[in-house]
């Protein structure tokens, strides 16, 4: 997808710009713009409704993960069962 390729896409669907192409424009395209603009702007709020829905859920999921994580550390630092281990003495076997 280089630079010839977004040529070959400007070529095949050039930037219609309202106040420069206002002859060529019928009115009924006018009204399908302003009706697609609509629907975009509509789909537009939808997307940032699903976006503040999922951050509401991923804070919590995150503070749980980081709690989870912190408590498994904090409980670990309190064992002390190795801490008095002590290592065996090696004996030496004598070949009779």
């Amino acid at each position: 997808m280089g630079p010839d390729n977004r040529v070959q896409q400007s070529e095949a669907m050039p930037k219609v710009d309202i106040l420069r192409d206002v002859g060529k424009l019928k009115s009924t395209d006018i009204v399908y713009m302003k009706r697609m603009e609509e629907q975009n702007l509509q789909r537009a709020k939808k997307v940032q409704g699903y976006r503040k829905s999922n951050n509401r859920t991923a804070i919590p999921l995150g503070l749980i993960a980081i709690g989870i994580y912190a408590y498994t550390i904090y409980s670990v630092k309190q064992e002390k069962f190795l801490d008095d281990f002590e290592v065996p003495e090696k004996t030496v076997e004598k070949a009779a």
